[in-house]
């Protein structure tokens, strides 16, 4: 029985601050896996904690001489001056195309945009032109059928896993991975650890909305049964990345109900709504419902992960049927490809805007470090656009922006 124990949950497991995890199957019986507590960094100096320590072992990946973190120079629009950051850690073996979309993007993201990237995995060669791209050995990788939390636990030298701890130990500035979503949550929990305050990380996606900017969805599927007071910190964190990455000063926040009425939904819901009416320092506005996720009705949508899943899943599903239909109608005959030589130019727009690998990736908020969880396809274009995204939200101080919107 947990009690009164704090819980991580993510994918299906409870991660207790006791060190234990409760992996739940669907099936009756619960099955215990130990788990590390989040390792402090094997560099640095906390003040707050400061006790006699063994220095440890120099493992196989790391230099025997210490240097420091590359910095450099990333160049921003005319008229803006440049700033200074850690480089972007990427999981090189993460993602159905690694790792040669992986590198491809991380590349593209380093020479055309001048971002830092620390590409994370083997140095045996088998990553292929990685350019001169920094290299952080890692010599084991999380597959995406892996166990989530066991796959850190025991895969401590993953590229994953030391793509966290490179954020962790102050080698990178932010994450990025294509790889086995819930084993990259647990990796930037246990790693990085959760911002004060922060109840339960969040996954936030970010809607493509036709002509306009997109809508963030928030839980995409990190906890898939959720307390009121947790759903009232996701639109805390949601409006903070909004704020963030949009530039939306006092972002519209709703909850996904089935109907707009106040006395529509579920008991959670109305105890959400409840909390968010009598005020948690966000604008919101009501319930909004499925059919308004692709719409201009909300620039925060807020539901449990399980919801959030199963909504976003369907609106992909949903497109590549529509997508599909509208090719074959335009092949069907001479007079049909001759409208479609008319259509498709006017389409063009409308598919680039709608286009999942522009917006970056979904975004880990409450975890102590930006981390970016990027769709398993992800081609050399959804890479650099994700990099992009992580170094501009550690510009813009995404963090710090969570923490002041979670301690309101």
């Amino acid at each position: 029985m947990v009690g009164t124990r704090d819980v991580e949950r993510f994918d299906g497991r409870e991660c207790t601050r006791e060190g234990r995890v409760k992996v739940h199957d669907g099936c009756s019986q619960e099955e215990d896996v130990e788990v590390e507590e989040p390792e402090p960094p094997r560099f640095g100096v906390d003040a707050r904690h400061a006790t006699a320590q063994h220095l440890p072992a120099v493992r196989e990946r790391q230099d025997a001489t210490c240097r420091m973190p590359e910095l450099r120079l990333v160049p921003r629009s005319p008229g803006r001056a440049g700033r200074l950051i850690l480089p972007i850690a990427v999981d090189a073996m993460g993602g159905d195309k690694a790792p040669s979309e992986i590198v491809a993007g991380a590349r593209k993201a380093h020479e055309s945009l001048g971002i830092p990237v620390l590409l994370v995995g083997p140095s045996d060669g088998s990553l292929g032109d990685t350019g001169d791209l920094e290299l952080l050995a890692a010599s084991e990788q999380i597959d995406m059928h892996d166990d989530p939390v066991r796959a850190v636990r025991t895969k401590k030298d993953s590229s994953l896993v030391v793509a966290a701890e490179a954020v962790r130990d102050g080698r990178a500035s932010a994450m990025v991975s294509a790889g086995n979503t819930g084993a990259a949550m647990t990796a930037a929990l246990l790693r990085m650890g959760r911002i004060a305050g922060v109840s339960r990380p969040a996954i936030a996606t970010p809607l493509p909305i036709p002509g306009g900017t997109p809508t963030v969805l928030i839980d995409a599927g990190a906890n898939a049964e959720c307390q009121p007071e947790w759903l009232v910190q996701f639109a805390q964190m949601a409006g903070a990345y909004m704020t963030a990455r949009y530039e939306i000063a006092e972002p519209r926040v709703a909850l996904l109900s089935n109907g707009e009425e106040d006395s529509k939904g579920n008991d959670l819901v109305k105890a959400t709504r409840k909390l968010l009416v009598d005020g948690a320092g966000v604008n919101f506005i009501g319930n909004v419902e499925g059919r308004d996720l692709l719409t201009r009705s909300a620039d925060v949508i807020v539901t449990d992960g399980f919801t959030g899943n199963v909504a976003l899943k369907a609106l992909e599903g949903a497109l590549a049927v529509f997508t599909n239909i509208l090719g074959e109608a335009i092949g069907t005959s001479s007079e049909t490809k001759a409208a479609g030589d008319v259509l498709i130019p006017a389409l063009l727009p409308y598919a680039e805007n709608m286009d999942p690998e522009e917006t970056g990736g979904a975004m880990l908020l409450g975890v102590d470090g930006v981390c970016i969880i990027s769709h398993g396809s992800s081609s050399e274009k959804a890479i650099a656009n994700a990099i992009r995204v992580a170094s501009d939200m550690v510009e813009r101080d995404l963090v710090g922006r969570v923490r002041a919107a979670v301690s309101q």
